[in-house]
């Protein structure tokens, strides 16, 4: 088994080391990751200049390009073989609820979904950040069970796991994506050419984290799946739209 894997926090960042050593232990490993933190950089692909790969002394190849250019590149150009999964992370910190629509490591495991491979996104979710091992062990055990039960289409999986002891977890959930509060303001400040500058703004705090989130899920220290979807369509406002538009619209688009 070929896994490819990837990042938005850089090459050199310790949660992508602890997650190759682990998945290098029970399959074949290629690692090709951002050249620095790309953190919220989505699903951007760099159009405007040519990329480079580069390959670092650990063994890990590394991109000048987003985490989602990482990926469209491995599998486009660089690998001789299509993998047979996408696992990007270990992220630096959660990514639950409206985390995911600007989240590079989530980005990154679309875009093989995007080329038809299974992709898992996993982040560790918390502050001191100080147990990477435990994400790595949940990570490899999906990968087993992987091994053990293909599925006929690819799954996006987005994995949180709560940053406490692998003993410590109480368990695993299928969850939906909960939802943020409207984020902070922009912080507003000086830099030393005494230009005005600005400081995007902390995201805002759980609005819906009840029974069923990944937000609560990661609040009884469970481990969070969340499958992802890629079809943005409002499927139940085709009508609306249909009838607000009057007789200027043609075509059904039905789902």
């Amino acid at each position: 088994m070929r896994i490819l894997l990837s990042n938005d926090d850089g090459y050199f960042a310790p949660g992508l080391a602890c997650l190759a050593e682990h998945i290098s232990a029970i399959a074949e490993v290629v690692v090709v990751a951002p050249e620095r933190d790309r953190s919220g950089a989505s699903n951007s692909l760099t159009l405007d200049r040519p990329l480079n790969l580069r390959h670092a002394a650990n063994g890990f190849h590394y991109v000048n390009g987003t985490p989602t250019d990482c990926v469209h590149l491995a599998v486009t150009g660089m690998l001789d073989t299509q993998p047979d999964m996408v696992i990007s992370g270990i992220n630096a910190g959660a990514n639950m609820g409206d985390d995911t629509i600007y989240s590079g490591t989530v980005a990154a495991a679309t875009e093989g979904f995007l080329l038809g491979i299974p992709g898992i996104a996993v982040s560790l979710a918390g502050k001191e950040l100080a147990h990477y091992e435990t994400a790595a062990r949940v990570i490899v055990e999906l990968v087993q069970r992987f091994k053990q039960d293909i599925h006929t289409h690819p799954w996006l999986l987005n994995v949180n796991v709560p940053d406490v002891p692998f003993e410590q977890l109480q368990g695993t959930v299928v969850t939906r994506l909960g939802k943020r509060h409207k984020a902070e303001p922009v912080v507003k400040g000086t830099n030393p050419h005494g230009q005005t500058v600005y400081w995007v703004g902390a995201a805002g705090k759980a609005q819906d984290a009840g029974e069923g989130t990944d937000f609560h899920a990661i609040s009884q220290r469970c481990v969070s799946i969340t499958p992802l979807q890629i079809d943005l369509t409002q499927y139940n406002q085709l009508d609306a739209v249909r009838s607000w538009l009057g007789g200027d619209v043609k075509g059904t688009g039905a789902a």
